[in-house]
């Protein structure tokens, strides 16, 4: 099949997805493109389709419409060359606790056509990327999280992927297990040039990992761009005030003494844009005080993609829950 020219310089290419379930519309005409050798990241809230969208390009599910091609394949007419050419860890443990790390690898490569020097080689480099050779030989549900976190990602890029997705690799772990996660991302990107699709719910890791970020919110692809070009979008301060009574009543008196641009965040605590918030404070205290509100805490700073988020989705990410081990059986299926 003739590859073109966009597919040579892309390895996801999304059409106009569409995926309806009964009267549930999941994903309502995304498109995007990811590029070769890019960190690319999905941010959004529980429920806004980044779930339905990485099962679609992983071709667990067939879209109801529209198109994607991914490491050059067709999701529809060429299912096994896709899978042939990714890796994926999924937010839940796959791993088979009661086997050693080689022993899961070793599983792993058989069932990707892998086999004799080849498979013990690769399995030695992959080990050894993700500093656990030492402890090939242990069983896994000794391993601590972050280590049975590595050995997803190790397990993953067994077969030689071009193309790697990280769904919520980091969910659940200790910051400092987090942060040394990161470093593993940022290296087998530079180092071996693998394509990687991250979804995630730390805005922090998005900006801190992804070249680009897609932020989804009910189906929808709302904003794409690098995480500076994002931040542009609020052309302001952002101001954080806290106060003795309901996030939404604050909103309310702000926005009847002229402050109108005021985002009720949650636990009493409200986001406001304004042109210059060192002159815009004062003002604020001074109309909440008017209203008898006790005013707790007020910080200001230039917009993160935090805010960014908060100001186009109008509130922030709730952490989703796990998913079934399901998908890993109908992946290897």
């Amino acid at each position: 099949m003739e590859v073109s020219i966009l597919e040579k310089a892309f390895d996801i290419i999304v059409k106009d997805l569409v995926k309806k379930y009964d009267r549930i519309v999941a994903l309502k005409g995304v498109s995007f493109a990811v590029e070769h050798g890019e960190i690319f990241g999905l941010l959004g809230p529980n429920g806004a389709g980044k779930t339905t969208l990485v099962h679609i390009l992983t071709t667990l599910i067939k879209p109801t419409a529209g198109s994607a091609v991914v490491a050059g394949h067709n999701i529809i007419e060429e299912p096994d060359e896709v899978r042939k050419s990714i890796g994926i860890v999924f937010q839940e443990p796959s791993l088979a606790l009661n086997l050693t790390g080689y022993e899961n690898l070793y599983i792993h490569g058989k069932l990707y056509g892998l086999r004799g020097r080849e498979l013990k080689e690769r399995i030695k480099e992959v080990l050894r990327f993700v500093d656990l050779y030492e402890h090939k030989d242990r069983v896994v549900k000794d391993y601590s999280g972050g280590m049975r976190r590595r050995l997803e990602i190790a397990r993953a890029l067994l077969h030689e992927p071009e193309v790697l997705f990280l769904d919520e690799p980091t969910l659940g772990l200790d910051p400092h297990i987090r942060a040394r996660i990161w470093e593993y991302i940022k290296e087998l990107n530079k180092e071996k040039k693998v394509t990687i699709f991250l979804t995630t719910h730390y805005i922090e890791e998005a900006e801190a990992l992804c070249r680009r970020v897609a932020i989804i919110d009910q189906g929808r692809i709302i904003a794409l761009g690098a995480p500076e070009e994002l931040k542009s979008i609020i052309r302001s301060d952002v101001i954080y005030v806290s106060a003795d009574i309901h996030e939404a009543d604050i909103c309310h008196i702000l926005r009847i003494m002229g402050f109108h641009d005021c985002i009720p965040v949650g636990k009493g605590r409200v986001m406001l844009r304004v042109e210059k918030a060192t002159e815009a404070i004062p003002g604020i205290v001074r109309a909440l005080e008017k209203y008898g509100v006790m005013v707790r805490e007020v910080s200001y700073r230039r917009p993160s993609l935090n805010e960014v988020f908060l100001y186009l989705v109008g509130r922030e990410i709730v952490k989703e829950g796990v998913r079934p081990m399901e998908r890993f059986r109908r992946f290897m299926r």
